[in-house]
């Protein structure tokens, strides 16, 4: 067992992200073995460029606010207690919505 309590954790930047403030809370290869636990604030505004997910599975939990999530084909409205599953290599753009903040729990398995 690993407790991680509120303010612990590693700040860090999402490459293509933008209005964002991120802190990785469980770390693959060092806490757990394939498992990454981040908490993302989005401003409005924020967001993320168009880009290809990594070989990675991810989940985005949205826990306040809402963000709308562009595929190739598809998107998605995002609000409190909504989750979107993000398969490997899937490309995806994020959008804040509205003017209010967005919190995002993000949980990413490492496939490779």
């Amino acid at each position: 067992m690993k407790l991680i309590k509120k303010g612990e954790g590693e700040p860090y930047e999402a490459e293509g992200h933008f209005g964002v403030w991120s802190m990785r809370k469980l770390f693959a290869g060092k806490d757990s073995h394939r498992l990454i636990i981040g908490l993302s604030h989005f401003l409005p505004q924020g967001g993320l460029k168009m880009a290809p997910a990594s070989s990675n599975e991810r989940t985005y939990f949205i826990l306040s606010g809402s963000i709308l999530v562009k595929g190739k084909s598809e998107e998605y409205l995002l609000e409190q207690g909504d989750m979107l599953y993000i398969g490997p290599g899937e490309e995806r753009e994020i959008q804040v919505q509205g003017t209010e903040p967005c919190t995002v729990l993000l949980s990413v398995v490492k496939l490779d």
